[in-house]
């Protein structure tokens, strides 16, 4: 068994299926603080990489409901060794805050010597410098349910109460068969457990297009936490999964519906502004060392066609419902020129 990376979560190549290690630890920051670490301004720490498609989530949420004065913001670098995510990115390759190179410190001074993947997304609680959690799914839906106290004027509904059950539900199809299925397909250890998990994968993203090819947004007429978890898989398929990971019945852009939808979040505020392609492909082409032994990161695809007009408007639909679109990243925070479409 070879640790690959820790993307997301521990990712491995096994003989047959992969499989990917799902436990995390689940503590929760609730407004009511019944696992002893309450909502306040301040005190938490988001450490993310935008490599990294599912802590690229947290920080779409975290834009779109401006929690950047309540909730302050660590990025790791692209690329890692099998210790843990570091903060090369930093002056001293050193988190201002926490004071740390190796994320795996907060993860120690939680629990010594944790036993799984030093993951990101992680919250780390400043003042003790201990992780909270690293439970990616639960982080957003806290962040859009739990934080509401400092939410931004204006900001949209991503977990509406009465479509969580129908959000919920995508979510797992999502999840499943897209989000970890392109893991699924570039991780699979055997040819009948690739070739299943590449007939999945398109069965899901056919479902998909039939679905949007109707509606603007996955569920209801507005943007909703549903498609802040599909659109990171989207953004990162032709760069890195049409090719690295052998998702080759076509790429993104030979899916019209699929391309049309992507391009259309991809340039509304708050999604797009979070997209480092650079950044992707050198963590998946370098880090991934069993599927690319070379360490080659490929100069293609072209990416400037992210910026075409998508026609999505026709179908209606309301981006943040009777909200506004968040206001441009914070100098700190932007994207470097020249690592997305400008």
């Amino acid at each position: 068994m070879v640790s690959t990376s820790s993307t997301g979560s521990a990712t491995y190549i096994e003989p047959g299926e992969f499989k990917r290690d799902t436990n995390y630890i689940t503590t929760r920051i609730t407004a009511d603080g019944r696992d002893g670490y309450p909502v306040e301004p301040g005190r938490y720490r988001l450490v993310a990489a935008r490599a990294c498609p599912w802590a690229n989530r947290t920080l779409i949420v975290r834009r779109l409901l401006g929690l950047e004065d309540a909730i302050s913001l660590g990025l790791c670098g692209p690329t890692h060794d099998k210790r843990s995510w570091t903060f090369d990115l930093d002056p001293g390759e050193v988190d201002p805050v926490l004071g740390i190179h190796f994320l795996r410190d907060a993860y120690f001074a939680r629990i010594p010597d944790y036993p799984r993947g030093i993951t990101v997304p992680a919250v780390v609680d400043v003042p003790t410098g201990q992780v909270v959690t690293n439970d990616y799914p639960q982080i957003t839906l806290d962040f859009s349910t739990e934080w509401t106290e400092f939410h931004r004027p204006g900001a949209p509904q991503l977990y509406p109460e009465a479509l969580r059950a129908e959000i919920d539900e995508v979510n797992r199809r999502v999840y499943t068969e897209v989000n970890n299925g392109v893991y699924r397909c570039g991780f699979a250890g055997a040819q009948d457990a690739y070739e299943a998990a590449y007939d999945r994968l398109f069965t899901a993203l056919d479902w998909l297009s039939e679905r949007l090819a109707t509606q603007r947004y996955l569920v209801g007429d507005t943007i909703t936490e549903a498609d802040v978890r599909l659109f990171t898989t989207l953004a990162r398929f032709d760069p890195v999964y049409h090719g690295h990971f052998k998702c080759n019945r076509e790429k993104l852009s030979e899916q019209p519906v699929l391309w049309a939808y992507a391009r259309d979040l991809f340039q509304t505020p708050g999604f797009g502004d979070t997209i480092d392609f650079t950044q992707i492909k050198q963590h998946y082409y370098i880090v991934h060392a069993d599927i690319n032994p070379s360490g080659i990161v490929p100069k293609g695809p072209d990416l400037s066609d992210w910026l075409t007009p998508h026609g999505r408007e026709k179908l209606g639909g309301r981006p943040f419902g009777d909200g506004t679109p968040p206001p441009p990243p914070r100098d700190g925070e932007r994207v470097p020129a020249g690592h997305t479409p400008a």
